[in-house]
């Protein structure tokens, strides 16, 4: 495990690796407003364990990574996915397999897109079709409560560390599906671990001004990488539909459904998940 700073496209991106450098690299890819210490380090090394070279990384505007003035947005989706390929290319990887969460797994379908020969499978967990934010595909959107909830984040003294974890902790609670127990212990280890490494916290609401893309509309269909599509069924952020829309516009995608989980990587499902990407990434 070691992590370094890179400079990719003139920012600055911090990455960590795990595992042999010899095996089968994995490459992950958080979702929105969320460091990588959210691919919890645990999951990282018993992930590596599988015969995997693991990495993780901060997308721009959270962690270590560059951070712009909050309340800013001058970069898209798709510059995110240069920065992924980027993050490959400066540990010497032609190929990887690309594991994306939420955003994370939008990120991924850029780069199957528009890199092809460095994408050797996607898994994408609780994510969406990306696309243009025009079109009505018929999905249901966000819980009412997620939205109502983080509305009362303008209200919050951002300087105040212990109410800050616990403003993120109780968000994260709301992620949590009915077949598990919220693990309040690790989500504060991790919000702590957030708040600590960010270069400026509030620059992680830069990710809610992003927006889909019109030029993929039709390209996510021609995606030639085995596909692996893993969702909750209480899934609160992006609902179920929204993972059976997904397998079923990538030709020849498998589907993972995890019942009574949230938009969440619980430590209950680890061994699913960790099985199925050590499967996935197996033989490619």
């Amino acid at each position: 495990m070691s992590e370094k700073m890179i400079n990719i496209n003139g920012i600055d991106i911090c990455a960590e690796s795990f595992g042999n450098p010899q095996h089968p690299a994995v490459l992950l890819i958080m979702g929105a407003m969320c460091s990588m210490v959210y691919w919890d380090e645990e999951f990282c090394e018993r992930l590596a364990d599988t015969g995997r070279y693991v990495i993780r990384y901060d997308n721009r505007d959270v962690g270590r990574s560059v951070a712009y003035e909050p309340g800013t947005s001058g970069y898209k989706v798709a510059d995110m996915a240069d920065d992924a390929v980027g993050v490959l290319d400066a540990y010497g990887i032609e190929r990887a397999h690309i594991v994306g969460m939420s955003l994370g797994g939008m990120i991924a379908q850029i780069m199957a897109v528009n890199y092809p020969h460095k994408v050797r499978s996607v898994t994408l967990m609780m994510s969406s079709i990306f696309g243009s934010d025009d079109i009505d595909r018929g999905l249901p959107p966000m819980d009412e409560r997620i939205l109502a909830y983080h509305a009362n984040g303008a209200s919050l003294d951002w300087s105040d560390e212990e109410a800050v974890a616990h403003y993120l902790v109780a968000g994260s609670r709301l992620l949590c599906g009915s077949k598990h127990t919220f693990d309040e212990k690790r989500a504060y280890r991790q919000v702590r671990a957030e708040i600590k490494r960010a270069n400026n916290l509030l620059s992680m609401f830069n990710h809610a001004l992003l927006k889909g893309d019109a030029y993929y509309e039709g390209k996510i269909e021609g995606i030639e990488a085995p596909a692996l599509v893993i969702h909750g069924t209480e899934d609160t952020v992006l609902p179920y539909e929204h993972g059976l829309a997904l397998a079923g516009i990538i030709p020849g995608a498998s589907l993972l459904t995890l019942e009574g989980t949230g938009h969440e990587i619980h430590f209950d499902d680890w061994d699913t998940i960790i099985a199925a990407i050590a499967k996935q990434s197996s033989e490619r």
